[in-house]
């Protein structure tokens, strides 16, 4: 196991708010392979290593707008397709831009986050 670092003044953690922690929990491991640290029936830690880089809350309603979170991809198409069988909706792209290729979907919670690649 590695250990976690901390860097000043670098985003550090993102939580994502849910209507459903298990259907978020189970979209976001069937698309992304992303594994979760139980912390009751409404937070669950998104894993990285030893750490964690952020979580699912489960909260409110999802609203429009706010930052939007960007994941990298190795092979985009392919994310596209996860992103579809796991019950995401592509809302954007996949489109190029200077740096690469990406497109926008939105879980089934309705939050929208967006996957890059460099090709």
């Amino acid at each position: 196991m590695t250990e976690q670092t901390h860097e000043h003044h670098v985003i550090d953690y993102i939580e994502i708010t849910v209507g459903d922690l298990a259907a978020a929990k189970r979209f976001y491991g069937e698309a992304f392979g992303w594994q979760f640290n139980d912390y009751g029936p409404e937070y669950a830690g998104i894993r990285r290593g030893a750490g964690e880089v952020g979580g699912l809350r489960a909260g409110e309603p999802v609203g429009v707008g706010g930052p939007l979170v960007l994941l990298f991809s190795s092979d985009l198409d392919a994310s596209v397709e996860a992103v579809r069988a796991a019950g995401g909706q592509v809302v954007e792209g996949p489109y190029e831009f200077p740096g690469g290729r990406r497109f926008h979907f939105t879980d089934p919670s309705g939050n929208e986050l967006g996957v890059w690649s460099e090709k």
